[in-house]
């Protein structure tokens, strides 16, 4: 009867309670050190313990000995700690495992905190020696064999030649072969960012295979930083933000850190922050939050409390500013590509006008300032921008004249020459101004020591001269066919060109547009989003502009990738030329004159 009293209270007042225990230390201790699967991680994991050991100089050396591929850590810091005895207590670092002291000394600056960093040499290699001096100066060492569950601590005979410890993991795993020291410069650069930083501990990469000494220097961002987000005040401490505005590229990220030891490479791998801003590629950088909790295992996630909470609630504050930072770049970039496409796509069309019939060709009043009507040469030069078509002002920009040039802007040697026009039409007994251009490779004006001398290769006419830049060619009395050749040369280099002129008894006039004939420029282009509709472009006249569709499905794929976005607004301006300038034309006549147009402008677009 006492007992079932007994029962009945245990059950009123609930079941009972005890401390969970590990069964199996040892297979405790292998899922421990098995949790860590990056190798590089397990690397700076030794590298953080010299840093918490106080050292000014750390060397990581991968080597060969004896067949066996090696990986030493060396540094010169304070050592393991001694016993009473003055020897290193290796006994005490084997036997106090997920007991770490350094857990005590957080608030200093120690990383570790759950003393499992030396298992992660599992991942490494199969057998682990730690070296470390006494107060007698001899050498100690503990070695540790993987999987096995003993160690064992011995004397060395030689004296230890440098304070500090010695890690040696060997032989590597044979998935190691290929770990080679750029890799793990680049690793720890990233890594360990911060604590270099604010140490100025010297980490040198001796790679005794590939023959490289190599320094490990924190990783600089790029980009134009954001000085206005540096530090967000929190109910348990400061998060510091160290954030660049870059350039897109799909690799761009910001990592998170924690005291200055990188806890994840990229933000938008938790699944709060896998969206805009952070996915956006625009921004570089890192976000260090000290009071994060580390998963103990890998030590490269994060736990989910009430302190991801504030974190996350306190970065999500910032995502706004960001956004529209981000919104404005973007407008920026557009901004300059526009510019760039422009100016490309001005400068093929001058070199397709400097070769064909001037005469079809004269909408865009750039290759008839030098020439009145009846072919009589005025007072302004023939092709003025033929002398650097680079220098071509964009619509609501004012010419300047640039003051000296850049190494690259010399021309080189002689490479081509062309005459301008490559063709034309005159009238019998008409005038019409030719000029010579030399070029190099990169179709620079040549100019010095070059000698033009001029021929009419086939029919009649006269020219005003042999051996000069320009010239003037006077048509004959009869119809024919001319065809007028310039031999250039520069030194032992020589090359020719050709011109044809198609001699006329008279020629039609082009009809003026309300009394008065265009005089345009090249036309700029803008954007207008008419999603749905099928026009790809069009020409406002009264503002010399291309209107281009950016919603059209054309744009959308050639925009894709910057040569196809060229050329399809090449073919756009080749379009809407063709069209304004061949009034009345047929469909066919017009398809002919738009692919000898765009056969000769997408040859210089660059």
């Amino acid at each position: 009867m006492a007992v079932k009293k007994r029962v009945q209270a245990v059950t009123r007042k609930g079941t009972d309670s005890g401390k969970l225990r590990i069964g199996d230390a040892w297979n405790a201790i292998t899922i421990i050190a098995l949790s860590q699967t990056n190798p590089l991680k397990a690397i700076a994991e030794f590298v953080e313990n010299s840093i918490d050991a106080k050292a000014r100089t750390i060397f990581i050396v991968r080597g060969k000995e004896r067949g066996e591929l090696y990986l030493k850590v060396i540094d010169d810091g304070e050592g393991i700690p001694l016993d009473e005895q003055g020897i290193p207590n290796f006994r005490y670092v084997a036997t106090h495992i997920c007991d770490s002291i350094k857990r005590r000394l957080k608030r200093e600056g120690v990383q570790g905190e759950f003393g499992i960093g030396l298992l992660s040499f599992w991942t490494v290699g199969e057998r682990m020696v730690l070296s470390s001096a006494g107060t007698e100066g001899k050498a100690h060492e503990m070695e540790m064999r993987k999987g096995e569950p003993g160690y064992t601590i011995s004397q060395k005979r030689a004296l230890f030649s440098h304070p500090g410890t010695e890690l040696l993991v060997r032989p590597l795993l044979p998935g190691l072969r290929q770990l080679s020291g750029e890799r793990i410069q680049h690793y720890l650069a990233s890594e360990l960012r911060d604590r270099i930083r604010k140490t100025g501990v010297k980490i040198l990469i001796k790679d005794r295979l590939s023959k490289k000494e190599l320094e490990v220097v924190p990783r600089q961002f790029s980009g134009r930083p954001l000085h206005d987000l540096d530090v967000v005040q929190t109910d348990k401490g400061e998060i510091y933000l160290e954030l660049y505005l870059n350039a897109f590229d799909p690799e761009n990220s910001v990592s998170l850190f924690r005291s200055g030891t990188r806890v994840l490479p990229s933000l938008n791998k938790l699944d709060f922050f896998n969206r805009e801003p952070w996915t956006s590629g625009y921004l570089q950088g890192m976000i260090d939050a000290p009071f994060l909790q580390l998963t103990p295992g890998t030590r490269d996630g994060i736990v989910q409390d009430d302190s991801f909470a504030l974190f996350c609630a306190s970065v999500e504050a910032l995502e706004a500013k960001l956004r529209e930072t981000i919104e404005q770049e973007k407008k920026s970039e557009e901004e300059e590509a526009s510019r760039n496409i422009l100016k490309s796509v001005q400068r093929a069309l001058k070199e397709a006008f400097l070769i064909l019939p001037r005469e079809d060709y004269d909408w865009f009043d750039i290759a008839v300032e030098g020439v009145k009507a009846g072919g009589r040469q005025t007072d302004k030069p023939l092709f003025p921008e033929a002398e650097g078509l680079e220098g071509s002002p964009l619509p609501g920009q004012k010419a300047g004249k640039v003051q000296g040039k850049e190494f690259y802007e010399y021309p080189g040697p002689l490479y081509q020459a062309i005459i301008s026009p490559a063709s034309c039409i005159v009238k019998v007994r008409a005038q019409r101004s030719l000029r010579c251009i030399p070029r190099d490779r990169e179709r620079r004006t040549v100019e010095e020591n070059v000698e033009i001398r001029w021929s009419i290769k086939e029919g009649e006419g006269t020219l005003s001269a042999e051996e000069r830049e320009m010239v003037t060619f006077t048509a004959p009395d009869e119809p024919g066919l001319v065809i007028v050749r310039a031999r250039v040369t520069q030194g032992e280099a020589s090359c020719e060109a050709e011109s044809i002129i198609t001699v006329t008894e008279s020629l039609i006039d082009k009809e003026e547009q309300n009394g008065k004939k265009l005089n345009k420029g090249l036309p700029g282009y803008t954007y207008i989003r008419a999603p749905g509709e099928l026009w790809r472009s069009r020409y406002d006249e009264k503002n010399n502009l291309i209107i281009i569709n950016n919603s059209h499905s054309d744009y959308l794929f050639a925009s894709q990738k910057h040569s196809r976005k060229l050329k399809y607004i090449c073919r756009l301006f080749a379009k809407e030329l063709v069209l304004k300038n061949f009034i009345g034309f047929e469909s066919a006549q017009l398809l002919e004159r738009m692919v000898e147009l765009a056969l000769y402008t997408e040859e210089h677009l660059r």
